[in-house]
Parts: C-alpha cells; sequence; structure tokens
C-alpha cells in the first residue's frame, strides 16, 4: 500500500524547486491512501467513473488524459479550455452549478472530485462526505480548499494560511496518483512550474514595489459593494510574486468591500474577472467595464482614467489550474505600466 504524507506527496515523489524532477514514474501500489482534507480516503483501484464538481479539477483530469474516465461535470465558471472541448462535449453536464445529490448519485461514480467543500463538505450544498460515503464513493476535494483555510465561517472561507500554487501542483501529483499516470502528472506540474517561472523572471527588472491593484471577481447587483480578492486568494499569490500590492488587506476569499473605500485606495491596476456564469449581473465583464467607466466614483481612479484594467479569466482568479494564465496576464500588465512610465 502506498500513503500519502500529510504534504500530500507520494513517498519517493518529490517536487524540489522549480523544476520537477524524479525518475521514471512507477506504477500505483492499491490498496492507495492518502490524507485529503482531514481524512483519509483509499483507492481499491484506479477509479473508472468519475463525476467532476469544479473546473479546474476537471480541466486537470482531461490535461491528465483521462477525459474517458468522466461520466459527469458541473460547477463551471468558463467554457472549457478550446482543446477539449470535443472530449467534453461528449461527458455529461448534470448541471452549470450545483447538482442534485441524485444526479451525481445516478452516475454510479467511483470517485466524486470537488473544487470547493461548500459543494462536498461537512455542509455541502450536493451532499456531505458522509453521504458519499455511506454508498461506498470516495471523494477527493481539490487540497486548496481546504488546506489553510477555515470554511466555517460562511461564504467563500477564509484563508488561515496565504494560497500557493504548490496546492494545485499537489492536486495534480495526487491525482495523477490516484489514476495511475505519475508520469503525466509530473510533466503537467513541470511545465506549469516553467510557464510560472517564466512570469516571475519578465518583471525581475522591472521594479514593482508601489504597484497596488484591484481584483473584481463579480457583484450581487452591478452598483453594489463588490466581490474583490483578499490579500491570500489566487490573486494575493498573484500580487505577490509579481511584488505588487493587492488594496485588499482582508483574509476573506472574496469580501465584499464598497467602492468609495477601493477609490481611497486607488489601485493602479484593475483586473476584472470574466466568465460565462451568469449567476449576478457583474458576472458579465462587460457590464463591469461599463460601470467603471461610467460610474462618478471609480471614473476617477487612476487605474481606469488611464486604461489600465485588465481581464482576467474568472478561473485564474481562483485557486485553480488557470491561475497560472492570471500570473502571466498580470506579469505583462506590470511590466506594460513601468514601460509607459519611462516613456
Amino acid at each position: 500500500m502506498k500513503i500519502i504524507n500529510r504534504q500530500g506527496l507520494a513517498v519517493g515523489v518529490i517536487a524540489a524547486g522549480l523544476a520537477f524532477i524524479s525518475s521514471a514514474a512507477q506504477a500505483t501500489d492499491y490498496p492507495l491512501t492518502l490524507e485529503n482534507c482531514g481524512r483519509s480516503v483509499t483507492f481499491e483501484k484506479a477509479p473508472e467513473r468519475v463525476v467532476s464538481l469544479g473546473q479546474s479539477n476537471t480541466e486537470i483530469l482531461y490535461r491528465l488524459g483521462l477525459a474517458d474516465k468522466v461520466v459527469g461535470t458541473a460547477v463551471w465558471f468558463n467554457p472549457v479550455a478550446e482543446e477539449y472541448r470535443e472530449a467534453n462535449a461528449k461527458v455529461k453536464r448534470l448541471a452549470d452549478n450545483d447538482p442534485s445529490f441524485e444526479s451525481v448519485v445516478g452516475q454510479k461514480p467511483d470517485l466524486v472530485t470537488n473544487q470547493y467543500q461548500w459543494h462536498v463538505g461537512p455542509n455541502g450544498a450536493v451532499g456531505t462526505v458522509k453521504q458519499f460515503n455511506e454508498l461506498s464513493i470516495p471523494v477527493y476535494t481539490a487540497p486548496a480548499d481546504c488546506v489553510g483555510k477555515d470554511n466555517s465561517t460562511g461564504g467563500d472561507g477564509t484563508r488561515l494560511d496565504a494560497f500557493s500554487m504548490d496546492l494545485i501542483y499537489q492536486t495534480i501529483s495526487e491525482m495523477a496518483l490516484i489514476f495511475d499516470v505519475e508520469d503525466r502528472g509530473e510533466k503537467l506540474v513541470a511545465d506549469l512550474r516553467a510557464r510560472e517561472q517564466a512570469a516571475r523572471a519578465s518583471v525581475e527588472t522591472i521594479d514593482g514595489s508601489g504597484i497596488s491593484a484591484l481584483f473584481w471577481f463579480s457583484s450581487a447587483e452591478i452598483d453594489v459593494d463588490p466581490y474583490v480578492a483578499g490579500q491570500k486568494g489566487a490573486p494575493g499569490y498573484i500580487a505577490n510574486i509579481l511584488n505588487v500590492r493587492n488594496v485588499i488587506a482582508s483574509d476573506d476569499e472574496w469580501p465584499k468591500v464598497g467602492w468609495e473605500t477601493i477609490a481611497r485606495a486607488n489601485p493602479d491596476i484593475i483586473a476584472i474577472g470574466k466568465m460565462a456564469r451568469r449567476r449576478f449581473p457583474a458576472d458579465d465583464w462587460e457590464l463591469k467595464m461599463k460601470f467603471l467607466k461610467t460610474d462618478p466614483v471609480t471614473s476617477q481612479m487612476d487605474a481606469v482614467l488611464n486604461d489600465r484594467i485588465v481581464v482576467l479569466d474568472a478561473m485564474s482568479m481562483n485557486p485553480t489550474i488557470r491561475t497560472i494564465d492570471g500570473i502571466e496576464l498580470m506579469a505583462k500588465a506590470v511590466v506594460d505600466l513601468r514601460q509607459s512610465q519611462i516613456n
């Protein structure tokens, strides 16, 4: 039996520095037991029927070449990555947002993966881990939503520890181990690490200190207090590695903050979330843009006056495999800002 330690690294498989180095991956030794969000999960064999609740987990499965194992998906913010459209079209979409417990169980899964504990967790909107365990269906939750995070506070939870891309790399490595495709996982992690390092390197000669940013995800109504990124989530990580200051100091994942407060902070760059989801009016990035440019308060901010508004895929503003895209786009915005100041 192969057992995963608390950090989620398989014995003998270590992520070292910015290069993911290992010898040829060995076959997974079943039964496999790993620690996931404070509980043990055991797999007798590689799963054959997976229901994936959360776009990031789903796209990780696709990128690991496991689309043929996915029998149902839900919780989508944006269209699937273009290279997986054909494969995704063959997979049943149970819901764009929250599916019912019955619809998930109806697919007869031997694994349920979830991106957020508020879908499957102690008080999950879809179901609890206990409910799935009673049906002998193992649940794997993305570590980014539980490691160093308190989800008992309601809403999107509160970060106790700052998010790191290492949690996404952990998810990839553990999923690869569960499905006995560790070599694919190692390659994917190495590719993502290389992209992250390249983005970091692009700003090394640029003094980002003094540059500030705001990350606006959505709002319940277009002109009410927006949901903006706290300092310890994925946008906080993006800002930190680029040496940029997030103007929102909250530890909450997506706190609501008034526009007057934001205007006083006067961020140099504003990132707005783009998504296909339409739960709230402000899910539409074009409405966000129109509001910023026409509201008497927001239109006077430097970022708006100088057209320093970056449109980011909403998934890249969450702790997901697409966070790397957000790192790259924000790195470019930082470089462009500094170059404009020089010129």
